[in-house]
C-alpha cells in the first residue's frame, strides 16, 4: 500500500503543464499565503481564535471533526474502538458542553451530538471561530465551555469550479466538487457535492474486529446568495441532503445474515438528514451602524442503528428562528443587540424497546450591550430570559471584558451561566458497544428522570506579542473554571458491567490551564507550542475521581515551513505536528477477569502527523501526509473481544489510536 501511495505522488509530481497556464493570475496567491493560519485579534472582546482556510489545508481535513488537528485549543480523541468517530473537547469538557453552530445557526445538537461533526466536509468550510468560555447570549443559553462556529464558503466569493480528491492507506477515499454560478449581478449560487467511502476490512491488531468501519456518505448542498449593496440587503438560502452509512464489528459479520443475532457481533449506523435554512440581513442606508437580521432553520435527522443486540433509533425534527436588531446608544462606542428566538425539537427516540420520545420548545428574548472606547478597553454585558416547556422560565447572564494595559498586550475576562438538557443516550452512544446495562437512578427530573445541567464558567486570559531576535513572537496563557450546580453524571466508575445516570450529588468542576508560545524562527518557518493542564473531577457514588479518558497533561507543537513563491506560482509547504498525551483515568474494570482488566491509568504516549504540499500554480496542487507516524496503538482496544456477547465485552474504553500509521495523498484543482 505504501509503494502505491509513493508511485501516485511521483506521478503527480511529473505534471508540470499546469504551471504554464494563465500566468496572469499567479500573483493572487502571494496575498493568501501571507495570512496566518490561526489568527488572534488584539481588539476583539472575547477570547476568540479564527482558524482560516489556510490552516485547514495543513492536514487531512476531511470533515469538521478533523479540522482541529493543528489547533492547540481543541483536543481530538476517538470516541470508541469501532466507529472511527472523532470527538472534540475544550476546557476539559466534551462537545455537548460546547455550542457548535454553522454560520451562527445551531448545528450539532441533540440527535447529532455523536456523529454530527463528521457531517460537514472540510472543503466546504471557509473559516472556524473558536471562542473559549461562555458565549454570546445572542446564540442561546446552552453554551457552557465555549462556542465553535463554522463559516461556509460564500457563493459570491467562490471559484467557478473546485475539485478535491483524497485517498488513504486505510482504504478511505473522498471526492469533493464545488460548482459556482453567478446567476445575475445580485444572485450567486454554489453546488457542493461530497462523497466518501471506506471499502476494505482491516484488522491490524488482530482482535477479530474491524479497526475502522466500512462506510459510505453522500452529502449535497445547494446555496444561494443575494447581495444588493445599494439597498443594504444580503440573504442566503441553503438546501442540504446527507446520507451516511457505517458498518462495523467482527470481520465475519454480514448484516443480511447476522444482524441482531449472536452469530457474530456487528453494528450498523445509518443516518439520513435534510436541512433547509435562510438568512436575511438589512443595513439601514442612512444609518450603517443599524441593522436587522432574521435566521430560520429546519432540519430532520433520522438515525437507525444497532450495536450487537442493543438497538438505538432516534429521529429529531427541529425548527430554529432568531430575529436580531443591532444599533447604537448615542454614539458608536455604545452598541447593543437585541432580539427574540424560538426553538422547537420533536424527538422520537427508542433504546431497545423503551420509548423516550418527547417534544421540547423554548421562546427567549435577549439584550447585549457593548462598550468599546476604540483604544484599550471594551466590555460586553448580556442577558437573556427564556421560557422552556421543561425548564420553566430562567435567566442567563454573560460578561466579557478586554483591556490592553500596554502595546501588543491584551487581558481578557469572562463569566457566564449555561443551562442545558442532557441527551444521555445520543451523547453516549459509544457505551452501547458494550455489555453494560443502562440504569437511570433518578426518576423525578425533567428529562429521562434527570434534572437539567446548570454550570457557571469563569475565565481569564493574557497574551503578549513582541519581537525576539528580530522575529515575531507571542506568548499567552488562559485559565478557565467550570462549576456545575447540577450535572447529569455518566458513571462508568462503579462497575464494568453497568453505566449509571444520575443527578450530581456533591461537586463537579473543570479547571483548564493553557500556556502558549509561538515564534517565527526564520522567514517562512513558524513554531507553535502549547502546554495544557486539566483538573476535572466529579463526585461519583463510589467516590471522587478524575474525568475518565481525559489526560491531565498535554503538550502540543507545530512546525510549518513554506518556500518562497516562484514567478510561476510554484511552492513547497511542509507541516509537522507533535502531541504528547499524559496519563488518563480509565473506567473501573477491577471486577473483570484478569485478562479483561485495565490499569487505573493509561500510559502516556506521543503522536506525530506531517504533510507536504506541492503547489504548481494558483489552480493546482497535490499533497501527501501521514498520521500517527510513530505507529502508537492502544494495546487492548476491546475488552472481551473473544466473547462479544459475554458480560465483559466493552469497546468504549479508548484512550489512544486503534489503527496505527495512516498515509494519504490527494490533489486540489480549481478553475478561476
Amino acid at each position: 500500500m505504501k509503494k502505491s501511495v509513493i508511485l501516485f505522488i511521483l506521478t503527480l509530481l511529473s505534471i508540470n503543464a499546469f504551471s504554464q497556464e494563465n500566468q496572469e493570475k499567479l500573483e493572487e496567491v502571494k496575498v493568501v499565503t501571507k495570512r496566518k493560519g490561526i489568527q488572534k485579534s488584539q481588539t476583539i472582546t472575547s477570547n476568540t481564535t479564527v482558524v482560516t482556510s489556510k490552516e485547514l489545508l495543513k492536514a487531512a481535513c476531511c470533515n469538521l471533526a478533523e479540522s482541529f488537528e493543528t489547533n492547540p485549543s481543541i483536543d481530538v480523541n476517538f470516541s470508541d474502538a469501532l466507529t472511527g468517530t472523532k470527538q472534540i473537547k475544550m476546557l476539559g469538557l466534551t462537545s455537548p458542553y460546547l455550542m457548535i453552530t454553522e454560520e451562527n445557526i445551531p448545528s450539532v445538537r441533540g440527535a447529532s451530538q455523536a456523529y454530527g461533526l463528521s457531517f460537514t466536509p472540510g472543503t466546504w468550510v471557509e473559516s472556524i471561530q473558536i471562542t473559549k468560555g461562555a458565549g454570546s447570549v445572542v446564540n442561546g443559553y446552552e453554551s457552557i465551555s465555549g462556542q465553535i462556529n463554522a463559516e461556509l464558503i460564500k457563493p459570491i466569493n467562490d471559484t467557478p469550479f473546485f475539485l478535491n480528491a483524497y485517498g488513504s492507506t486505510d482504504s478511505r477515499f473522498e471526492l469533493n466538487t464545488h460548482f459556482n454560478t453567478k446567476i445575475s449581478d445580485k444572485w450567486s449560487s454554489s453546488l457542493f457535492l461530497h462523497g466518501n467511502t471506506r471499502l476494505s476490512k482491516m484488522d491490524r491488531n488482530e482482535d477479530g474486529f474491524l479497526d475502522n468501519p466500512l462506510a459510505k456518505q453522500i452529502n449535497v448542498m445547494n446555496r444561494y446568495q443575494y447581495y444588493n449593496a445599494d439597498k443594504g440587503l444580503v440573504s442566503f438560502i441553503n438546501f442540504r441532503y446527507m446520507n451516511d452509512q457505517k458498518q462495523t464489528g467482527e470481520l465475519q459479520f454480514e448484516p443480511n445474515r447476522d444482524k441482531r443475532t449472536t452469530n457474530f457481533w456487528g453494528s450498523e449506523i445509518n443516518t439520513e438528514r435534510l436541512d433547509v435554512s435562510t438568512k436575511i440581513g438589512y443595513v439601514f442606508k442612512d444609518m450603517p451602524y443599524q441593522s436587522v437580521g432574521f435566521q430560520n432553520a429546519f432540519n430532520n435527522h433520522n438515525q437507525q442503528s444497532y450495536f450487537g443486540l442493543n438497538q438505538y433509533n432516534i429521529k429529531q425534527s427541529s425548527y430554529y428562528s432568531n430575529l436580531i436588531f443591532n444599533s447604537i446608544i448615542s454614539n458608536t462606542m455604545h452598541k447593543f443587540a437585541t432580539g427574540l428566538n424560538f426553538t422547537y425539537d420533536k424527538y422520537q427516540e427508542f433504546v431497545n424497546v423503551k420509548d423516550y420520545s418527547r417534544i421540547d420548545n423554548a421562546f427567549g428574548a435577549f439584550f447585549e450591550y457593548t462598550y468599546d472606547n476604540t483604544d484599550n478597553f471594551s466590555v460586553i454585558l448580556g442577558g437573556r430570559i427564556d421560557n422552556h416547556n421543561r425548564l420553566g422560565t430562567f435567566l442567563t447572564p454573560r460578561l466579557h471584558v478586554r483591556y490592553n494595559p500596554w502595546e501588543k498586550g491584551v487581558l481578557r475576562f469572562s463569566a457566564g451561566r449555561g443551562k442545558r438538557l442532557a441527551n444521555i443516550f445520543a451523547e453516549n452512544q459509544q457505551l452501547l458497544a458494550s455489555s453494560r446495562s443502562f440504569d437511570i437512578l433518578d426518576s423525578n427530573g425533567k428529562i429521562y428522570g434527570l434534572n437539567p445541567e446548570i454550570a457557571w464558567n469563569y475565565g481569564i486570559s493574557f497574551s503578549q506579542n513582541f519581537l525576539f531576535l528580530g522575529k515575531r513572537a507571542d506568548i499567552g496563557f488562559d485559565f478557565y473554571r467550570t462549576d456545575f450546580q447540577n450535572q447529569a453524571v455518566v458513571d462508568v466508575m462503579n462497575s464494568p458491567q453497568q453505566v449509571l445516570f444520575y443527578n450530581l450529588n456533591g461537586k463537579s468542576f473543570a479547571n483548564s490551564l493553557q500556556i502558549e508560545f509561538n515564534y517565527e524562527i526564520i522567514k517562512h518557518l513558524n513554531w507553535r507550542s502549547a502546554y495544557k493542564f486539566y483538573d476535572v473531577k466529579t463526585d461519583y457514588i463510589s467516590g471522587n475521581f478524575q474525568k475518565p479518558l481525559l489526560a491531565r497533561n498535554r503538550f502540543f507543537a507545530n512546525l510549518e515551513y513554506e518556500t518562497h513563491i516562484g514567478n510561476k506560482g510554484k511552492q513547497w509547504k511542509f507541516d509537522y505536528t507533535f502531541n504528547w498525551i499524559g496519563q488518563q483515568q480509565l473506567p473501573i474494570t477491577t471486577s473483570n477477569p484478569i485478562v479483561d482488566r485495565l490499569p487505573d491509568f493509561s500510559s502516556s504516549y506521543s503522536l506525530m502527523n506531517a504533510q507536504i504540499t506541492r503547489t504548481f500554480s494558483s489552480t493546482f496542487e497535490i499533497y501527501v501526509g501521514g498520521e500517527n507516524i510513530g505507529n502508537y496503538t492502544q494495546e487492548k482496544a476491546i475488552l472481551g473481544s473473544d466473547n462479544p456477547f459475554g458480560p465483559n465485552f466493552d469497546a468504549s474504553i479508548v484512550y489512544a489510536p486503534i489503527f496505527g500509521q495512516m498515509y494519504y495523498a490527494g490533489l486540489r484543482f480549481k478553475i478561476k
